[in-house]
């Protein structure tokens, strides 16, 4: 992912802001008896941008990431629609506890940019998607960085028009959707009514984006490592963050690792479970590097 990427991360300050004032009003809402819900994966299967992940001789790559992770962040559905045997076979390859996190298709956020020609399409995306079943997660919506608060109206269209028995998660990345308090305050509105997570997006070139607003009771976190040393110590961060949120009320993690270059992700991931499992008690599976075996690049 090279949204937000910088020359000198280690110039950047990348300190956890403070909660929004209302995030702990949403955490707070929740039933005390809910369970904990931990998702953590990478945002691809392919070979090629997890370096350092499958063993020699891996056929099925997608096969063998289910059974390191528990999740994965859908990527390659924004760039197509895939036909829904794709979905099935997706499906059956993974264990029942496997969750997919699927990426809107661009034609509706990017192409069509929620106009009346996107509805359509959404459809047809959702009638796919849906092949998932019990291993669909939350769908995320992620528009484009020149999307602005001047589309409001269809932002609210949209939102009504989503069939409530999906889950959804949505990205802005204008500044002026977090820049103007007043936009952000009916932004935030908008979702929370209707139950939408408001997506987080950890990167070093656009801190704007860390607003620190829970909309519903979800945290969906994109976290994009720099390629630097910095990375790990802000994955460190993020575990007591959410150690804080838990205090809080916070029963649904869906946390997502994303680099520039995508070389170290399932080291990092292997970083962000290890402390999590030590912080909150937890039983995440490690999922296994080919660095297990050698000298440990942490």
């Amino acid at each position: 992912m090279k949204f937000g990427r910088v020359e000198q991360p280690e110039n950047i300050d990348f300190t956890i802001p403070k909660d929004h004032p209302d995030t702990p009003v949403v955490l707070s809402k929740t039933k005390k008896d809910s369970p904990l819900s931990i998702y953590v994966g990478c945002a691809k299967w392919n070979r090629q941008d997890l370096k350092n992940f499958y063993p020699r001789g891996t056929k099925d790559e997608l096969a063998y990431y289910a059974t390191q992770f528990n999740c994965i962040e859908l990527n390659a559905t924004f760039y197509r629609i895939f036909p829904a045997e794709t979905y099935q076979k997706w499906y059956d390859k993974t264990p029942d506890d496997f969750k997919f996190f699927p990426k809107i298709v661009q034609n509706v956020s990017h192409l069509r940019r929620l106009n009346d020609q996107a509805y359509p399409v959404l459809d047809e995306y959702l009638n796919v998607t849906s092949n998932l079943k019990d291993k669909l997660g939350t769908i995320f919506l992620q528009m484009h960085n020149n999307f602005g608060p001047k589309n409001w109206d269809r932002v609210v269209r949209f939102v009504e028009y989503w069939p409530k028995e999906f889950q959804l998660a949505m990205e802005f990345r204008h500044t002026d959707w977090f820049n103007d308090e007043k936009v952000a305050q009916e932004l935030y509105h908008l979702l929370q009514e209707n139950s939408i997570a408001n997506t987080l997006v950890d990167t070093a070139g656009r801190r704007d984006l860390m607003h620190m607003r829970l909309t519903n009771n979800e945290a969906f976190i994109r976290y994009v490592g720099a390629n630097h040393p910095t990375d790990y110590d802000r994955i460190e961060d993020w575990v007591l963050k959410l150690e804080d949120w838990i205090g809080k009320g916070l029963k649904n993690i869906h946390f997502f690792v994303h680099q520039n270059m995508e070389l170290e992700s399932p080291l990092l991931s292997v970083r962000f479970i290890t402390e999590l499992n030590k912080k909150l008690g937890c039983d995440l599976k490690i999922p296994k590097t080919l660095h297990d075996s050698g000298p440990s690049l942490f």
